[in-house]
């Protein structure tokens, strides 16, 4: 049979066949941001331009440097000590790991937690999926306080859960001075009446990503009390957990601060950002109330099954030690020294910032920046987008400069009602190298004659 003829063969079978109709939260959705960075990337080193120069990217939250090498012993260990580490761990983590996380983690919980009280998962964006599969039911509603990490949409949308948004508002003069996360504010009348009969979950983040801010006591006692009220469960994001720099806040855990919080609390951790491993994919979900636990756990088991076992007990071994040396600590005196010479270069430039409680992300107002967005060739998918977007690409193509727009965290409604200027917001994470920070600092100081 020749080409031809198969050619034939093959267009008449297409045209009889069926087409696929693939599930409408995946077809036909706009790019994400992290696509769309990953374009404006390859656009930007492909501009002669930039031909001579390093592209320095701030923008999507991974580190540019190893993990501690305590970590990388204990997974070369784990993997060559025991040959079943290499094989399934128990489905709710291997008992060496939960008891890590359970004798670090009751210092905290006043010594409430048992094994029960544990389960590890894929990486903390599996714990909120598994949390989420787990409880909710069809067309229940889950209250998401925005700015958002985006996956906590689709990982609603997936259980056919519903959305609705409360925001925390960002000071009225964001593109003046410096501002802190106490500045980001959460009006309590809107958000507890965002609450019907159909309410189920309210996800908080703390420290929350983009913002920096980590909530107060004051304001976890008010989400809580709001919360038990009226009977919503609360999803916990705290992945950044380690990463504070506020001594006088230190870190508040919702579920700490009083029993009938704990109740109806689910926490996520995470080892990736803990250790500076995001590729060792081990996270976990904490709650005093087994009962509530065991609706994630049903879930990550027909989810994934089990977690990659030698990343679990690589992560047990380097917790116990993290425990017992300066680790933590070092790690975020050394974050804020990267966040001091970034503010310090904003500062230079006259830009806007809010100092960041925590996370190793900081956000930038960049209304002062001089780009001729009404001149300027940008592709048809920057084109449609808010200003940060276009933000984003300008410094990427003409200064090798790569960040991330914030309006990706918000919905359209709040920008297009936005009077504060979230739409020149542009996030910049640190998690780089001390000479990577120095050299974005001297890129970004280039902006000086673009800066009005």
């Amino acid at each position: 049979m020749n080409n031809h003829i198969k050619r034939q063969i093959h267009t008449t079978i297409k045209k009889m066949s069926k087409p696929t109709v693939g599930n409408k939260l995946f077809t036909n959705v706009p790019k994400d941001v992290w696509t769309l960075t990953g374009e404006i990337a390859g656009k930007a080193k492909a501009d002669p331009k930039n031909a001579n120069r390093e592209i320095i990217s701030l923008g999507q939250g991974f580190f540019s440097y190893a993990p501690p090498q305590f970590l990388i012993d204990a997974a070369n260990k784990a993997m060559s000590s025991n040959p079943l580490n290499n094989q399934y761990a128990p489905t709710r983590g291997d008992l060496q790991l939960i008891d890590s996380l359970k004798n670090y983690y009751n210092q905290f919980y006043q010594k409430n937690l048992t094994n029960e009280n544990i389960l590890v998962t894929t990486g903390a964006n599996e714990a909120i999926l598994a949390c989420l599969i787990g409880i909710l039911n069809p067309n229940e509603e889950v209250i998401v306080l925005e700015p958002f990490f985006d996956q906590y949409i689709s990982n609603i949308k997936i259980p056919q859960g519903k959305i609705k948004y409360v925001t925390i508002h960002p000071p009225k003069n964001l593109s003046e001075g410096k501002h802190t996360g106490n500045d980001w504010k959460i009006n309590y009348d809107e958000l507890e009446a965002a609450i019907n009969e159909k309410t189920k979950i309210l996800i908080i983040n703390t420290p929350h990503n983009p913002i920096g801010k980590v909530f107060t006591k004051e304001e976890l006692i008010k989400i809580g009390d709001i919360c038990y009220k009226h009977n919503v469960k609360i999803i916990s994001d705290e992945v950044y957990e380690q990463l504070y720099f506020d001594d006088s806040l230190k870190f508040p855990r919702i579920a700490t601060l009083d029993p009938k919080y704990a109740d109806i609390t689910l926490t996520v951790g995470s080892f990736g950002k803990a250790f500076c491993a995001t590729g060792y994919r081990v996270g976990y979900i904490i709650s005093e109330n087994a009962e509530l636990l065991k609706y994630a756990a049903s879930a990550h088991t027909r989810i994934c099954f089990s977690t990659p076992h030698p990343p679990q007990i690589a992560c047990a071994e380097s917790l116990n030690l993290a425990s017992k040396n300066s680790y933590f600590e070092d790690m975020r005196n050394e974050y804020d020294g990267k966040f001091q010479k970034l503010m310090k270069t904003f500062d230079a430039l006259n830009i806007s910032y809010t100092i960041p409680q925590g996370t190793y992300f900081i956000i930038a107002d960049f209304s002062k920046l001089k780009v001729p967005f009404d001149t300027y060739h940008f592709p048809e998918d920057i084109a449609s987008k808010p200003r940060d977007f276009k933000l984003c690409y300008w410094l990427a193509v003409e200064m090798g400069i790569i960040t991330i727009p914030t309006t990706e965290f918000f919905t359209e409604e709040t920008i297009s009602n936005d009077k504060t200027g979230i739409e020149y917001l542009l996030r910049f994470a640190v998690c780089k190298t001390d000479d990577y920070i120095d050299k974005a600092c001297e890129r970004l100081l280039e902006l000086k004659p673009y800066i009005s």
